[in-house]
């Protein structure tokens, strides 16, 4: 005679280790958030998203007001009067640094450097490089930051991966405050935004190991910005 078997069908659950069974502390919890979701806490005070600035502009040029600031930051600032002088002098660096291999994705921005006379980008991959040439969104001038998104060409990474950093703008890129630099974010890109917006103020630095500063830990060791003037 064959032994019962218990039934493997449906075995009875324990309640304690039911997954669908919800215990009252959660489902008091549960309640709060949907009660808070429907009822809504108005703004304590609704007057303190004022649209004045709260930093006062600063009486200097955005240009010379942004180079202080970024190489105060241990950021390399170059002024170029047109194109032909941005790829004069960024001949001048590569030659003085040793760079052998420039990485730059953005074809038009290569294509600018090229009718200037700078052929020194190699081909050659952002892991190799000795330096990577990239445009960008914005400067803010009282913080020294280039704004940059994954919508320009060279994405997200390629700023950040590089061993040094090479960015390209333009006097109409300056704004003076991060607020001003958000508000043509949004009404560049309307209901489009990039899924990244980058602040990036100078070279990679922390001061996590023994409270000494180390730059080029989580980025580039060096960051250079040529500003061309555009009239």
């Amino acid at each position: 005679m064959v032994p019962a078997v218990p039934s493997l069908i449906h075995p009875p659950q324990d309640e304690k280790n039911d997954p669908m069974k919800v215990s009252q502390a959660k489902e008091n919890i549960f309640k709060k958030i949907r009660q808070a979701l429907t009822n809504s806490t108005p703004v304590p005070f609704p007057q303190s998203e004022a649209n004045t600035a709260i930093f006062q502009l600063s009486r200097q040029e955005l240009e010379i007001e942004f180079a202080e600031k970024f190489t105060n930051l241990l950021g390399k600032f170059i002024f170029c009067v047109d194109h032909a002088d941005l790829a004069s002098q960024l001949s001048g660096l590569a030659a003085h640094k040793g760079f052998k291999k420039i990485y730059c994705r953005e074809e038009d921005l290569k294509f600018t450097l090229q009718k200037g006379n700078f052929l020194d980008f190699a081909d050659t991959t952002l892991s190799e490089c000795d330096a990577a040439v990239t445009s960008c969104e914005l400067l803010i001038a009282r913080t020294g930051t280039i704004v940059m998104s994954a919508a320009q060409e060279s994405g997200r990474t390629v700023s950040v991966f590089a061993p040094i950093h090479i960015c390209i703008a333009y006097t109409n890129q300056l704004v003076y405050d991060i607020k001003d630099g958000l508000q043509l974010v949004k009404e560049k890109f309307q209901n489009n935004l990039p899924s990244l917006i980058t602040f990036a103020t100078g070279p990679s630095r922390t001061a996590d190991i023994e409270k000494s500063l180390v730059v080029g830990v989580h980025g580039p060791k060096e960051v250079y910005v040529f500003l061309v003037d555009k009239k």
